[in-house]
Protein backbone atom coordinates (compact mmCIF):
# COMPACT_ATOMS: atom_id res chain seq x y z
CA UNK A 1 0.00 0.00 0.00
CA UNK A 2 1.55 3.47 -1.25
CA UNK A 3 1.57 6.66 1.25
CA UNK A 4 -0.68 8.28 -1.71
CA UNK A 5 0.11 11.84 0.43
CA UNK A 6 3.86 11.57 -1.13
CA UNK A 7 3.06 11.64 -4.50
CA UNK A 8 2.97 15.02 -6.57
CA UNK A 9 -0.85 15.04 -7.48
CA UNK A 10 -2.91 16.89 -9.92
CA UNK A 11 -6.46 17.59 -10.53
CA UNK A 12 -9.02 19.70 -12.72
CA UNK A 13 -12.14 19.65 -10.82
CA UNK A 14 -11.49 21.58 -7.23
CA UNK A 15 -13.95 24.77 -6.83
CA UNK A 16 -12.26 27.57 -4.56
CA UNK A 17 -14.41 28.70 -2.39
CA UNK A 18 -15.44 25.14 -1.31
CA UNK A 19 -11.77 24.39 -0.33
CA UNK A 20 -11.01 27.49 1.85
CA UNK A 21 -9.43 25.38 5.22
CA UNK A 22 -11.82 25.55 8.07
CA UNK A 23 -9.27 27.50 10.11
CA UNK A 24 -9.33 30.41 7.27
CA UNK A 25 -13.12 30.14 7.06
CA UNK A 26 -13.38 30.80 10.61
CA UNK A 27 -11.31 33.40 10.68
CA UNK A 28 -13.29 35.36 8.41
CA UNK A 29 -16.69 34.11 10.36
CA UNK A 30 -14.99 35.71 13.07
CA UNK A 31 -13.84 38.86 11.42
CA UNK A 32 -17.08 39.78 10.07
CA UNK A 33 -18.92 39.36 13.12
CA UNK A 34 -19.52 36.04 13.76
CA UNK A 35 -22.71 33.65 13.26
CA UNK A 36 -25.87 33.16 15.29
CA UNK A 37 -25.59 29.24 14.95
CA UNK A 38 -21.71 28.48 14.34
CA UNK A 39 -19.86 29.89 17.34
CA UNK A 40 -16.82 27.64 16.91
CA UNK A 41 -14.72 25.80 14.11
CA UNK A 42 -15.68 23.22 15.88
CA UNK A 43 -19.08 23.48 15.01
CA UNK A 44 -18.36 24.58 11.83
CA UNK A 45 -16.64 20.99 10.76
CA UNK A 46 -19.87 18.72 12.35
CA UNK A 47 -21.73 21.89 9.72
CA UNK A 48 -20.42 20.82 6.97
CA UNK A 49 -22.14 17.21 6.68
CA UNK A 50 -25.71 17.28 3.71
CA UNK A 51 -29.31 16.17 3.57
CA UNK A 52 -28.49 15.94 -0.12
CA UNK A 53 -27.50 18.26 -3.36
CA UNK A 54 -29.77 20.72 -3.06
CA UNK A 55 -28.82 21.11 1.36
CA UNK A 56 -25.04 20.88 -0.43
CA UNK A 57 -25.81 24.33 -2.23
CA UNK A 58 -28.01 25.92 0.92
CA UNK A 59 -24.42 25.48 2.61
CA UNK A 60 -22.26 26.94 -0.11
CA UNK A 61 -24.21 30.15 -0.19
CA UNK A 62 -23.96 30.18 3.03
CA UNK A 63 -20.19 29.85 3.57
CA UNK A 64 -19.93 32.56 0.66
CA UNK A 65 -21.68 35.08 2.62
CA UNK A 66 -18.55 35.48 4.34
CA UNK A 67 -16.14 36.57 1.35
CA UNK A 68 -17.34 40.14 1.22
CA UNK A 69 -14.12 42.22 0.15
CA UNK A 70 -11.15 41.51 -2.21
CA UNK A 71 -9.22 41.27 1.16
CA UNK A 72 -11.18 38.24 1.42
CA UNK A 73 -10.53 36.86 -1.60
CA UNK A 74 -6.90 37.40 -1.47
CA UNK A 75 -6.51 36.08 2.11
CA UNK A 76 -8.64 32.63 1.37
CA UNK A 77 -6.91 32.08 -2.31
CA UNK A 78 -3.62 32.19 -0.19
CA UNK A 79 -4.78 29.85 2.39
CA UNK A 80 -6.23 27.26 -0.44
CA UNK A 81 -2.84 27.33 -1.90
CA UNK A 82 -0.47 26.37 0.81
CA UNK A 83 -2.94 23.71 2.23
CA UNK A 84 -2.09 22.53 -1.04
CA UNK A 85 1.44 22.72 -1.06
CA UNK A 86 1.25 21.18 2.21
CA UNK A 87 -0.94 18.10 0.33
CA UNK A 88 2.09 17.81 -2.34
CA UNK A 89 -0.56 19.14 -4.57
CA UNK A 90 1.60 20.40 -7.70
CA UNK A 91 -1.12 21.83 -10.30
CA UNK A 92 -4.79 22.38 -10.10
CA UNK A 93 -7.35 24.37 -12.65
CA UNK A 94 -9.37 25.99 -10.04
CA UNK A 95 -13.08 27.03 -10.08
CA UNK A 96 -14.07 30.47 -9.20
CA UNK A 97 -17.98 31.72 -8.97
CA UNK A 98 -16.91 35.32 -9.19
CA UNK A 99 -21.33 36.03 -9.73
CA UNK A 100 -21.91 34.64 -6.40
CA UNK A 101 -20.76 37.99 -4.70
CA UNK A 102 -22.70 41.06 -6.54
CA UNK A 103 -24.19 41.13 -2.70
CA UNK A 104 -20.97 42.81 -1.51
CA UNK A 105 -20.62 45.16 -4.35
CA UNK A 106 -18.05 43.35 -5.83
CA UNK A 107 -16.97 43.62 -9.52
CA UNK A 108 -16.11 39.92 -11.33
CA UNK A 109 -12.94 41.34 -12.39
CA UNK A 110 -12.04 42.57 -8.29
CA UNK A 111 -12.82 39.12 -7.28
CA UNK A 112 -10.33 37.56 -10.15
CA UNK A 113 -7.67 39.93 -9.60
CA UNK A 114 -7.48 39.10 -6.18
CA UNK A 115 -7.80 35.62 -6.53
CA UNK A 116 -4.69 35.54 -8.48
CA UNK A 117 -2.50 37.62 -6.03
CA UNK A 118 -3.52 35.94 -3.35
CA UNK A 119 -2.53 32.41 -5.13
CA UNK A 120 0.69 33.87 -6.95
CA UNK A 121 1.74 34.57 -3.30
CA UNK A 122 2.40 30.38 -3.21
CA UNK A 123 4.60 30.08 -6.43
CA UNK A 124 5.00 26.26 -5.43
CA UNK A 125 1.66 25.21 -6.83
CA UNK A 126 0.50 25.85 -10.51
CA UNK A 127 -3.51 27.32 -10.28
CA UNK A 128 -4.69 28.59 -13.46
CA UNK A 129 -8.42 29.32 -13.46
CA UNK A 130 -11.38 28.43 -14.84
CA UNK A 131 -14.41 30.95 -14.38
CA UNK A 132 -17.89 29.26 -13.30
CA UNK A 133 -20.63 30.81 -15.13
CA UNK A 134 -22.86 29.42 -12.87
CA UNK A 135 -26.16 28.11 -14.86
CA UNK A 136 -28.91 29.45 -12.58
CA UNK A 137 -28.10 32.80 -13.59
CA UNK A 138 -29.13 31.94 -17.06
CA UNK A 139 -27.88 33.00 -20.67
CA UNK A 140 -27.70 36.52 -20.05
CA UNK A 141 -25.83 36.62 -16.60
CA UNK A 142 -23.25 34.25 -17.66
CA UNK A 143 -22.62 36.14 -20.60
CA UNK A 144 -22.35 39.25 -18.63
CA UNK A 145 -20.22 37.15 -16.18
CA UNK A 146 -17.72 35.70 -19.19
CA UNK A 147 -17.94 39.04 -20.62
CA UNK A 148 -16.54 40.88 -17.18
CA UNK A 149 -14.00 38.06 -16.94
CA UNK A 150 -12.62 38.67 -20.47
CA UNK A 151 -11.71 41.99 -19.73
CA UNK A 152 -8.86 40.56 -17.15
CA UNK A 153 -8.48 37.06 -18.03
CA UNK A 154 -5.02 37.66 -18.73
CA UNK A 155 -3.72 39.39 -15.72
CA UNK A 156 -5.62 36.98 -14.03
CA UNK A 157 -4.83 33.77 -15.51
CA UNK A 158 -8.38 32.55 -16.36
CA UNK A 159 -7.88 29.51 -19.23
CA UNK A 160 -11.80 28.43 -19.18
CA UNK A 161 -15.27 28.56 -18.53
CA UNK A 162 -17.58 26.14 -17.12
CA UNK A 163 -20.86 26.05 -15.68
CA UNK A 164 -22.13 24.37 -12.18
CA UNK A 165 -25.30 24.95 -9.98
CA UNK A 166 -28.66 23.92 -10.33
CA UNK A 167 -27.87 21.04 -13.45
CA UNK A 168 -31.25 19.29 -13.89
CA UNK A 169 -33.54 22.58 -14.09
CA UNK A 170 -30.63 24.69 -16.18
CA UNK A 171 -29.44 21.98 -18.78
CA UNK A 172 -26.61 22.75 -21.20
CA UNK A 173 -29.24 24.11 -24.21
CA UNK A 174 -29.25 27.23 -22.93
CA UNK A 175 -26.17 27.95 -22.92
CA UNK A 176 -25.04 27.43 -26.79
CA UNK A 177 -24.62 30.76 -27.20
CA UNK A 178 -21.99 31.81 -24.14
CA UNK A 179 -20.17 28.93 -25.04
CA UNK A 180 -19.78 29.98 -28.88
CA UNK A 181 -18.27 33.17 -27.47
CA UNK A 182 -16.20 31.67 -25.12
CA UNK A 183 -14.78 29.74 -27.52
CA UNK A 184 -14.18 32.05 -29.95
CA UNK A 185 -12.71 34.60 -27.58
CA UNK A 186 -10.04 31.45 -26.80
CA UNK A 187 -11.45 29.87 -23.54
CA UNK A 188 -10.95 26.09 -23.28
CA UNK A 189 -14.72 24.98 -22.18
CA UNK A 190 -15.25 22.50 -19.26
CA UNK A 191 -19.21 22.07 -18.20
CA UNK A 192 -20.56 20.28 -14.97
CA UNK A 193 -23.34 17.41 -16.72
CA UNK A 194 -23.98 13.91 -15.60
CA UNK A 195 -23.65 14.65 -11.54
CA UNK A 196 -27.38 15.79 -10.30
CA UNK A 197 -29.08 15.09 -13.66
CA UNK A 198 -28.22 11.90 -15.60
CA UNK A 199 -26.78 11.14 -19.04
CA UNK A 200 -28.73 13.59 -21.31
CA UNK A 201 -27.32 16.34 -19.48
CA UNK A 202 -23.43 15.12 -20.50
CA UNK A 203 -24.89 14.29 -24.36
CA UNK A 204 -25.85 18.30 -24.10
CA UNK A 205 -22.77 19.51 -23.04
CA UNK A 206 -20.92 17.35 -25.85
CA UNK A 207 -23.06 18.23 -28.72
CA UNK A 208 -24.40 21.12 -28.07
CA UNK A 209 -21.39 23.21 -26.47
CA UNK A 210 -18.34 21.64 -27.69
CA UNK A 211 -17.08 20.79 -24.51
CA UNK A 212 -13.70 19.61 -23.92
CA UNK A 213 -14.16 17.87 -20.37
CA UNK A 214 -17.04 16.74 -18.21
CA UNK A 215 -17.33 18.15 -14.91
CA UNK A 216 -18.18 14.99 -12.62
CA UNK A 217 -20.17 12.43 -15.44
CA UNK A 218 -20.40 9.82 -13.50
CA UNK A 219 -24.05 9.57 -14.54
CA UNK A 220 -22.99 8.95 -18.20
CA UNK A 221 -22.54 5.07 -16.99
CA UNK A 222 -26.55 4.87 -17.09
CA UNK A 223 -26.40 4.90 -20.57
CA UNK A 224 -24.44 2.29 -22.40
CA UNK A 225 -24.12 4.27 -25.25
CA UNK A 226 -23.24 7.93 -24.00
CA UNK A 227 -20.09 5.15 -21.78
CA UNK A 228 -19.17 3.76 -25.90
CA UNK A 229 -18.97 7.53 -27.02
CA UNK A 230 -16.50 9.03 -23.65
CA UNK A 231 -14.26 5.68 -24.66
CA UNK A 232 -14.00 5.99 -28.07
CA UNK A 233 -12.88 9.78 -28.00
CA UNK A 234 -11.03 9.97 -24.30
CA UNK A 235 -13.21 12.61 -23.35
CA UNK A 236 -11.56 13.15 -19.98
CA UNK A 237 -14.38 13.11 -17.31
CA UNK A 238 -13.74 15.10 -14.00
CA UNK A 239 -14.92 12.43 -11.35
CA UNK A 240 -14.99 13.24 -7.65
CA UNK A 241 -15.76 10.00 -5.68
CA UNK A 242 -16.33 11.52 -2.66
CA UNK A 243 -18.06 14.56 -3.25
CA UNK A 244 -20.59 12.09 -5.09
CA UNK A 245 -21.34 10.60 -1.56
CA UNK A 246 -21.44 13.60 0.55
CA UNK A 247 -24.29 14.69 -2.04
CA UNK A 248 -26.10 12.25 -1.78
CA UNK A 249 -25.58 12.35 -5.58
CA UNK A 250 -24.91 8.15 -5.20
CA UNK A 251 -26.33 6.53 -2.34
CA UNK A 252 -23.32 4.28 -1.60
CA UNK A 253 -19.62 3.45 -2.42
CA UNK A 254 -20.70 -0.22 -3.56
CA UNK A 255 -23.20 1.27 -6.22
CA UNK A 256 -20.41 4.65 -7.38
CA UNK A 257 -20.32 4.06 -11.06
CA UNK A 258 -16.76 5.39 -11.22
CA UNK A 259 -15.32 1.87 -10.78
CA UNK A 260 -17.80 1.37 -14.36
CA UNK A 261 -16.34 3.91 -16.05
CA UNK A 262 -12.99 3.19 -15.25
CA UNK A 263 -13.45 -0.35 -16.45
CA UNK A 264 -14.77 0.30 -19.49
CA UNK A 265 -11.76 2.32 -20.55
CA UNK A 266 -13.10 6.16 -19.94
CA UNK A 267 -10.53 8.58 -19.65
CA UNK A 268 -10.92 9.55 -15.66
CA UNK A 269 -8.93 12.22 -13.28
CA UNK A 270 -10.14 11.67 -9.71
CA UNK A 271 -10.84 14.95 -8.04
CA UNK A 272 -11.64 16.60 -4.51
CA UNK A 273 -14.32 19.25 -5.86
CA UNK A 274 -15.28 21.26 -2.63
CA UNK A 275 -12.62 19.18 -0.18
CA UNK A 276 -12.75 21.30 2.65
CA UNK A 277 -16.72 20.92 2.48
CA UNK A 278 -16.55 17.53 2.25
CA UNK A 279 -13.49 16.36 4.55
CA UNK A 280 -11.58 15.39 1.91
CA UNK A 281 -8.22 15.57 -0.05
CA UNK A 282 -6.45 14.17 -3.27
CA UNK A 283 -4.48 11.67 -1.51
CA UNK A 284 -8.25 10.48 0.04
CA UNK A 285 -9.01 10.07 -3.08
CA UNK A 286 -6.58 8.08 -4.73
CA UNK A 287 -7.32 6.10 -1.21
CA UNK A 288 -10.57 5.50 -2.19
CA UNK A 289 -9.43 4.29 -5.49
CA UNK A 290 -6.86 1.44 -4.19
CA UNK A 291 -9.23 0.56 -0.88
CA UNK A 292 -12.87 1.11 -1.64
CA UNK A 293 -12.70 0.18 -5.33
CA UNK A 294 -10.17 -2.27 -5.44
CA UNK A 295 -8.42 -1.12 -8.46
CA UNK A 296 -4.58 -1.83 -9.15
CA UNK A 297 -1.33 -0.06 -9.39
CA UNK A 298 -1.13 -0.02 -13.13
CA UNK A 299 -4.54 1.43 -13.33
CA UNK A 300 -4.26 4.20 -10.26
CA UNK A 301 -1.26 4.79 -11.77
CA UNK A 302 -2.81 5.57 -15.31
CA UNK A 303 -5.06 7.73 -13.35
CA UNK A 304 -2.83 10.14 -11.22
CA UNK A 305 -1.09 10.67 -14.88
CA UNK A 306 -4.35 11.26 -16.55
CA UNK A 307 -4.49 15.45 -15.72
CA UNK A 308 -1.37 15.75 -17.41
CA UNK A 309 -3.27 14.64 -20.39
CA UNK A 310 -6.65 16.34 -20.06
CA UNK A 311 -5.05 19.39 -18.31
CA UNK A 312 -5.86 22.72 -20.44
CA UNK A 313 -2.33 23.26 -19.77
CA UNK A 314 0.06 23.81 -22.72
CA UNK A 315 2.34 21.20 -23.89
CA UNK A 316 5.50 21.38 -22.27
CA UNK A 317 3.91 21.71 -18.75
CA UNK A 318 1.82 18.56 -19.41
CA UNK A 319 5.24 17.04 -20.09
CA UNK A 320 6.61 18.46 -16.94
CA UNK A 321 3.62 17.56 -14.91
CA UNK A 322 3.64 14.11 -16.42
CA UNK A 323 7.57 13.90 -15.70
CA UNK A 324 7.01 14.27 -12.40
CA UNK A 325 4.25 12.10 -11.45
CA UNK A 326 5.83 9.19 -13.45
CA UNK A 327 9.35 10.14 -11.46
CA UNK A 328 7.42 9.19 -8.08
CA UNK A 329 5.63 5.98 -9.70
CA UNK A 330 9.52 4.55 -10.93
Amino acid sequence: MRDWSTMPKAELHFHLEGAIPVPTLWELIEHHGGDPVIKSPQQLVDFYAYRDFAHFMETWVWMNTFLRTYDDFEFAAEAVARQLVEQNVVYVEAFFSPSDFRRHNLTRQGIALAIRAGLDKVPEVEVPLIVDLVRDRGPEGTSATLDAISEVAGDARVIGIGIGGYEAEHPPELFVDVYRKARDRGFRLTAHAGEAAGPASVWGAIKTLGVERIGHGVRSAEDPALVEYLVEHQLPLEVCPTSNIRTGVVSDWESHPARTLIEAGALVTVNTDDPAMFHSSLAGEFRVLEEIFGLDEETIKKISLAPAQASFAPPDSKQRLHDQITAWWD
